[in-house]
């Protein structure tokens, strides 16, 4: 569902993480863990070094500087290692290391999953597994009970732990996607960067993969449960990964309203959320109505607050989609016009025009015509902004990122394109008025999507090229003769290494 991924996902929070701790007994010919020990974990927890390098989404030809980072991971069934997808992200190069071993070595990322942030590694020499300890997932902790995270913060190589209570179980947004919301669990024990992608065990078991924290509040660091970790190694089972599915569709809890219960007849006593608008597209699009109230996902019960009971804790109803794998179907009762309905629905990823979600590992798609550079619109191309950028993009950009669903009528849209960066040159010297404009079309061809580009713009051999912009009522004008001959020498001169990449991530 929508609402619990949509932009008012910007938080305060800083990547942080935690690992565990346990004993090991043999069993069908690889060690288990028995019992809880820092000395066990030695042979299950590892540090994790990588060499990353991001993208620049203004001039998407470049990449920015590279940096390196450090964090933690752990050894599960299959000779894999589990971590967090962003201490892995847009890498160049990775590797692992042992507690109290030199040696390091080098790996690669087999299934990365940024939605969840999540990531598989593979080591590329398989005697590193010969003295390693698989470790085992367990079950949801209990709220105020102990938990115990390991790992390597700061950039120490000693294999840290630190005890905490749970605190709290609920949904929230995930900081390296900054926009994708699942399950999490607060706890108070501290966790500091260098932790990410460790075990946070109770039991002898995984209870969470420890990822980030609140940069607002002492000693608040929040674990991904195994919840969460089920999916993802459940989905990446076939050899690809697919993601988290949703319905595609907002709503509000208007049942608060004894009044505006009535108006919608339902039965005294009814709880449930009521529908405000289905995405296009998406998989209830021809199933709900406005304001109709949904009552039941599967056999859940949904409340006025759009909480369903679920593990035996209060979670918001999302976390029934959020147990589907793509394809999968639930059943939803609800009520229109005081009939009680039901219809199954197909859980999908019904992604918006515009994503709210940070993209990695991809490099930007461009196109480049006569020093005009065009570019999806995608929030890594709104952060180029700085920290404030939310304040700070052009106006048109900030009201297509919050309502690109309800401004698009056309249902062949795949995404929007903007003028991102002019190259100077004197066959575009008057166009700097353009940039971080919206393209609407190009001679009269709308553009629905980056791809549909280049055809429009090698449409004209002679005349003129007429750029429409989405709000603005002047169009942008170029002699087509003139642009085909500046176009190789504006390459040359700006080392841009190809007029276009249209690859798009699958």
């Amino acid at each position: 569902m929508n609402t619990s991924r949509t932009a008012n996902v910007i938080r305060n929070t800083l990547i942080l993480a935690s690992l565990p701790a346990i004993v090991a007994s043999q069993a069908q010919g690889q060690l288990r863990i028995a019992d809880a020990g820092t000395n066990a974990l030695e042979k299950s927890v590892v540090m994790i070094r990588s060499v990353s390098q991001d993208f620049d989404y203004v001039t998407p030809w470049k990449q920015m500087a590279m940096g390196q980072g450090s964090g933690s991971g752990f050894i599960i069934e299959g000779n894999r290692i589990l971590t967090n997808a962003h201490n892995v992200s847009n890498n160049k190069y990775i590797e692992v290391k042992k507690q109290n071993l030199a040696r390091r070595y080098p790996a690669v990322v087999t299934f990365i999953a940024h939605d969840c942030d999540l990531a598989v590694l593979e080591i590329l020499d398989q005697s590193f597994f010969g003295d390693m300890v698989a470790l085992e997932l367990g079950g949801i902790p209990a709220v105020n009970s102990t938990v115990q995270t390991y790992g390597f913060p700061v950039g120490g190589r000693q294999l840290s732990t630190t005890e905490g209570v749970v605190s709290r179980v609920q949904m929230d947004t995930y900081s390296h996607s900054q926009a994708d919301a699942h399950l999490v669990v607060q706890t108070d024990a501290a966790i500091n960067p260098g932790n990410s992608g460790g075990p946070v065990m109770q039991a002898g078991k995984v209870v969470g993969v420890a990822f980030q924290g609140l940069r607002s509040a002492d000693n608040i660091g929040y674990m991904i449960p195994t919840t969460v970790i089920r999916h993802f190694l459940a989905d990446i089972a076939d050899g690809k990964y697919h993601g988290f599915g949703s319905l595609g569709f907002t709503f509000f809890p208007g049942l608060h309203s004894k009044s505006y219960a009535r108006y919608l007849k339902v039965p005294a006593g009814t709880q449930g959320i009521v529908v405000l608008s289905t995405m296009m597209h998406s998989s209830v699009e021809n199933i709900f109505q406005k304001n109709d109230v949904i009552t039941k996902v599967d056999n859940y019960s949904i409340d006025n607050d759009g909480m369903v009971t679920i593990y035996g804790l209060s979670i918001h109803m999302s976390e029934v989609i959020e147990q589907k794998q793509i394809g999968e179907t639930v059943s939803i009762a609800f009520y229109r016009d005081g009939e009680l309905l039901e219809q199954e629905a197909t859980v999908a990823l019904n992604r918006p025009i515009l994503a709210y979600d940070r993209q990695y590992d991809v490099p930007p798609r461009y196109v480049v015509y006569a020093g005009l550079t065009f570019v999806p619109v995608t929030r890594n191309y709104l952060e180029v902004w700085g920290s404030s950028w939310l304040a700070d993009i052009p106006f048109y950009l900030r009201y297509l990122f919050y309502d690109s669903e309800q401004l698009n009528t056309d249902r062949r849209r795949k995404e929007y394109v903007v003028l991102s960066k002019i190259l100077p040159d004197e066959v575009n010297s008057y166009c700097l008025g353009f940039e971080d404009q919206v393209v609407d079309s190009v001679n009269g061809a709308p553009i629905r999507r980056l791809s549909d580009l280049p055809r429009a713009l090698a449409s004209r051999d002679t005349g003129f090229l007429v750029i429409e912009f989405l709000g603005l009522e002047r169009p942008l004008v170029l002699d087509v003769e003139k642009a085909k001959i500046a176009q190789q020498r504006i390459l040359e001169k700006y080392n841009v290494p190809s007029a276009t990449n249209l690859e798009e991530q699958i």
